[in-house]
């Protein structure tokens, strides 16, 4: 070539120019998942594994690291952070006998609160905030009824995205919106689907609950928020906002929601669906074993999973030993993912300490799933097509169930000492009815015809960093008082023009005719 540049050199010149633009255009993104849970950790990992793809650099705020991480990922460990969660909370055996209820927003925000304060005052997490060299240029914030991550956006003065990893719900909408409607919406903790009189009286109960809870502890998340990001703070030389202004600040909200699993529901421009990002899109093969177990079930398997949270060796011994016998009258194989060895295991029951849940759901021949009623697990088994039975818990997991029932596609058992023998009669309702299979394959086809959510996922972070903020986004709700939205003030017009003014005209009335009786006492008098 002319010059004296060799065609190598020119090559080589040519792929350094554009490695050079790729890594100008990555940007630096913090991923705040605090809460140790494998599900959570698995939806942290999803923004972790989509942003380092598009060429971003990222830092992970979580209590389980990422194995082998790549050299563009920093991991901060906050592991510690698990004695902060009481362990006998997601006792199955306590559910069972109704003698624990989690079906409490309220108690979850305070149980999350603590976790979060506790997790913040971490000293690997004060250094990693006090040191100057560290720089971001947008922070994402998982939301689990706790607001205190948001102080992050405040210390490294970036945009904040909140992260939401439930369906759409109320509490997580007022963030960035406003309340829902309770008269058509379900709060996301209510165990009835329904929209009965009494139904519709405990939503708005229960949001006004959780408004009179926040309202109240208010000047106590305050004191955390500056105890917790004030020192940083200071060292970095910035004055630290209001808590309150903070916390409806987001410029985005990314759900793992999708209207195929939820309620098509008017949202704000800043909420955007995002569910099933966390789903792989190459199916990992499946162990040897459990691959020759599928590929021989000649009537199907079943897969019976109670999540990463729920232990099956909770269950007791009595109820464990009838769920064993009603799954031994099964023609299909089981396999249980369960936390302990069992012994002398029916021929047709396989259990698995640990089961690559999305492997199995893709499998041809699996026909059920059997589930605590997670959103995760129910967005993979829409994806991959296969009705579920769901045992709900706590938290979201009845909701989630209800609209499994309410949609078509499976049917929903309560925990007792009788499921084992209700959970078989629903199996064969679900199995000996067409209608269930055909439904959730019609949901499925929904499902993957829509667009790739981690490609929405990447570009909704590119969004925010590349405008500042989004501000073109963000809703007009939240400039507009409380007072205003429910016409308190034009009620409290009515309402005195209404009472006001017979009251003005009966005293005017009686005025003038007590004037007008004087006058004339005046004039006989005269």
């Amino acid at each position: 070539m002319s010059g004296g540049l060799s065609a190598d050199m020119f090559v080589t010149r040519i792929l350094f120019l554009f490695v050079f633009l790729a890594y100008c255009d990555g940007y630096n993104v913090l991923v705040v998942f605090p809460v140790p849970g494998k599900s959570h950790s698995i939806l942290g990992e999803g923004y972790v594994r989509y942003l380092l793809d598009a060429g971003h650099e990222v830092t992970y705020l979580t209590p389980i690291l990422i194995k082998n991480p790549p050299s563009r990922l920093k991991q901060i460990d906050v592991s510690e952070n698990s004695k902060y969660l009481p362990a006998d909370i997601f006792d199955v055996k306590r559910f069972m006998y109704k003698e624990l209820n989690m079906q409490d927003e309220v108690k979850y925000m305070a149980l999350f609160d603590n976790l979060l304060n506790n997790t913040l005052r971490m000293d690997v997490v004060q250094k990693f905030m006090k040191d100057r060299s560290v720089n971001f240029d947008v922070v994402v914030v998982e939301w689990l009824y706790t607001e205190l991550g948001v102080g992050f956006s405040s210390v490294f003065n970036c945009p904040l995205i909140w992260s939401s990893s439930m369906d759409v719900h109320t509490t997580v909408l007022a963030l960035i919106d406003d309340y829902l409607n309770p008269a058509f919406t379900r709060h996301h903790m209510s165990t009835e689907y329904s929209s009965s009189f009494l139904n519709r009286v405990k939503e708005l109960w229960t949001i006004s609950r959780t408004l009179l809870y926040q309202w109240w502890n208010l000047d106590e998340k305050e004191r955390m928020f500056r105890e917790i990001f004030g020192p940083a703070a200071k060292e970095r030389g910035i004055k630290l906002p209001h808590f309150n202004d903070v916390r409806y600040n987001a410029s985005l909200m990314l759900g793992n929601s999708h209207i195929v699993v939820g309620d098509a529901i008017a949202l704000p421009q800043n909420y955007w669906h995002i569910g099933g990002y966390h789903i792989k899109k190459t199916v990992e093969p499946l162990p040897k074993d459990l691959q020759k177990i599928m590929d021989a079930a000649k009537d199907g398997v079943i897969y019976f999973s109670m999540g990463s949270l729920l232990k099956g060796s909770k269950i007791p011994s009595a109820v464990r030993k009838q769920f064993l016998k009603k799954f031994s009258e099964l023609k299909q194989e089981v396999i249980w993912k369960y936390d302990e060895k069992i012994a002398d295991l029916p021929k047709n029951v396989h259990v698995v300490t640990w089961a690559p849940q999305q492997s199995i759901l893709a499998h041809p021949n699996c026909v059920l799933f059997i589930s605590h009623g997670g959103l995760l697990s129910l967005l993979e088994t829409i994806k991959y097509g296969v009705p579920i039975i769901g045992i709900p818990f706590f938290a979201d997991q009845y909701l989630n169930t209800n609209r499994i029932v309410s949609k078509g596609f499976g049917k929903r058992i309560d925990i007792s000492e009788n499921t084992p023998e209700e959970l078989i009669v629903a199996v064969r309702e679900v199995l000996g009815n067409s209608s269930y299979r055909t439904r959730v394959k019609e949901l499925s086809y929904l499902f993957n015809a829509d667009s790739d959510p981690g490609q929405r996922l990447v570009q909704g972070v590119e969004l925010v960093v590349r405008t500042n903020g989004a501000p073109h986004l963000r809703s007009v709700a939240l400039r507009v008082p409380f007072y205003q939205k429910l016409y308190l003030d034009v009620l409290l017009l009515v309402i005195g023009i209404v009472f006001g003014l017979p009251l003005v005209i009966y005293y005017t009335s009686k005025h003038l005719l007590l004037d007008g009786t004087k006058s004339n006492l005046n004039k006989k008098r005269n």
